[in-house]
This record gives C-alpha cells, sequence and structure tokens, in this order.
C-alpha cells in the first residue's frame, strides 16, 4: 500500500482515535498534520491563530500539504478540521471523510473525560452555534472531497477501520 490514507472531517471527530486504530491494525506510521504544523513553527495552533491570524494558518496547512505530497508515503494523515481547503488534497492520497452529526461530535467533547483539555484546544467550541455555523459551513466540501465517507456516529474505531480497509 504506497498512497497515504488521508483523514478530513469536522474537528472533534475522531480523526486522531481512528488513525490510532488504523496504525494498530495496519502497521503504516500516522501523522497529523496540525502536529507537524507545530512543530515547524514551534507553537500551538491556537497561539498561532491569535498571533497571526487564519489566513496565516491556512499558508501553513498549505506549506504542510505540499511536504507531504512529496515526501510521505504509505502513511495514515490525519488533518485538522480546515485542511480539506488544500490545493493539492488529491495528490496526499486516498481521502476519507469521517462523518458524524454535529451534536454526535459536540456531545464527544464536551462528555470526554479530559473535555477541559479538549475544549481548551478547541476554543471555538466555546460558542454551540458558532462551531454549528462552521460544521454546516463544511459539510458539503468535505463529502465533495472525500473519496469515501464512513459514519463514525454509529460505528467504533475499530468498524470504522474495517470499513475503511474495505473501502481501499
Amino acid at each position: 500500500m504506497a498512497e497515504n490514507i488521508v483523514l478530513i472531517g469536522f474537528m472533534g471527530v475522531g480523526k486522531g482515535a481512528i488513525a490510532r486504530e488504523l496504525v494498530r491494525q495496519t502497521d503504516l506510521f500516522a501523522l497529523d498534520t496540525d502536529d507537524l504544523i507545530e512543530s515547524m513553527e514551534n507553537r500551538k495552533i491556537k497561539k498561532i491563530f491569535k498571533e497571526e491570524g487564519e489566513e496565516y494558518f491556512r499558508k501553513l496547512e498549505q506549506k504542510c500539504a505540499n511536504w507531504l505530497c512529496k515526501n510521505v508515503s504509505s502513511s495514515i494523515i490525519s488533518t485538522g478540521g480546515g485542511f480539506y481547503k488544500v490545493e493539492n488534497l488529491e495528490k496526499i492520497g486516498t481521502i476519507i471523510l469521517l462523518d458524524a452529526s454535529f451534536d454526535w461530535i459536540y456531545n464527544r467533547i464536551v462528555n470526554a473525560e479530559n473535555a477541559q483539555k479538549k475544549l481548551k484546544k478547541r476554543p471555538l467550541f466555546n460558542s454551540y452555534d458558532q462551531a454549528k455555523a462552521l460544521y454546516d459551513s463544511r459539510q458539503k466540501a468535505y463529502k465533495k472531497a472525500a473519496k469515501t465517507v464512513i459514519d463514525v456516529e454509529n460505528s467504533s474505531p475499530e468498524e470504522a477501520v474495517k470499513t475503511i480497509l474495505k473501502s481501499l
């Protein structure tokens, strides 16, 4: 399997958890675009947004996408919620949308054991209405970008991974 598996979807949908389960079931390596950007910038995403703004961050995502295209194969790549906008997404690998309703995602985050940490990492969720509006604005674009859509709301990470692997 030389092609990458690229996981897209709204923040909090479980891209990291699914990536870890894919690693367990495939022995592939996993990369997270937000982690790569934080490493490249030597600061947290939240701080990048605060100090430089969203436009700067989107340029970093594009830089990350360009690097992934040139340097990464046979890997699982979990992406930030807005990464689907990079111009060369389809060149990075097979795009899998992890899909769930907004309320399911919201409840997953606010009811998690480490909810405070999850909410701190995702300050947008401090406003339910603002987060819901962003979710609604992205749904069509996510589905358009994806080769396969996986409903994670009604399946465990193990079941979702089985579905992903069958689709490949």
